[in-house]
């Protein structure tokens, strides 16, 4: 999926759900890629767009693809009811937790970058942060669990002051330095997660700017996954 080789990636997570029908991993992995091939289709990974607000906000528009949608939706729903059925049995089963915060991770992504409805998106993100931050308490060593905490943190401290007072009305989250902090344990040690957490600090270090290690992570990035152009393409703006 990282190589956004995307056919491969539902192939594998397809069969990976045959052959384990129970486990909700397998349907949110591939509701993952359905999301990551809109996020490549719409260009919404470039870091031009999280370093500048302003253009972020008034990004080109593009339609979302319905049936993508719909397939992206059916995926997470089928993610909810096993997790859902396991949880009801066990309540602190981990890897089921981890399931859900990844169900309105991907949701909330969805709804915030590709729908531009960020209002909608916020209780999602909220609900999983709140259930993360659960699971971590419980396991620290989840580390693929800190991505929802350093993604409400960090992409929500860059709004503007009176932005940020009315968000942390709300609940929301918008400590940067925690953010950033969260963002780098999925980064350093996640299973499934680092390469995104790896991109978002990348895109944090050119915003603020760090342009030395947002080099060092985009170089990592390209060598690890040689058939994404993204990175490469990052890496030539910095250049620039």
């Amino acid at each position: 999926m990282y190589n956004l080789d995307f056919e491969s990636a539902h192939q594998t997570f397809v069969a990976w759900e045959h052959e384990h029908p129970e486990d909700p991993l397998g349907p949110v992995s591939n509701a993952a890629a359905y999301l990551f091939a809109e996020f490549d289709r719409m260009h919404i990974l470039e870091s031009e767009l999280f370093v500048d607000n302003a253009r972020f906000e008034h990004r080109k528009s593009f339609l979302p693809d319905p049936k993508v949608r719909d397939a992206f939706e059916g995926e997470l729903q089928k993610a909810e009811r096993s997790a859902d059925q396991i949880l009801s049995k066990t309540p602190d089963d981990h890897a089921a937790m981890f399931a859900k915060v990844m169900v309105g991770g991907l949701r909330g992504d969805y709804l915030a970058l590709v729908e531009k409805r960020n209002l909608a998106a916020l209780t999602t993100i909220k609900n999983s942060r709140a259930l993360a931050e659960k699971l971590v308490s419980q396991d620290p060593s989840y580390y693929d669990a800190y991505l929802a905490i350093g993604v409400e943190n960090y992409l929500l401290s860059v709004n503007s002051a009176p932005v940020r007072w009315f968000l942390r009305l709300t609940g929301a989250r918008t400590d940067k330095e925690e953010g950033l902090a969260k963002l780098r344990l999925t980064a350093q040690r996640g299973r499934y997660l680092a390469p995104y957490a790896r991109l978002l600090l990348a895109g944090a270090a050119l915003r603020y700017p760090n342009r030395d290690q947002a080099r060092s992570l985009l170089t990592g990035l390209a060598d690890e996954f040689p058939h994404n152009p993204l990175y490469r393409r990052e890496l030539a703006r910095i250049e620039q």
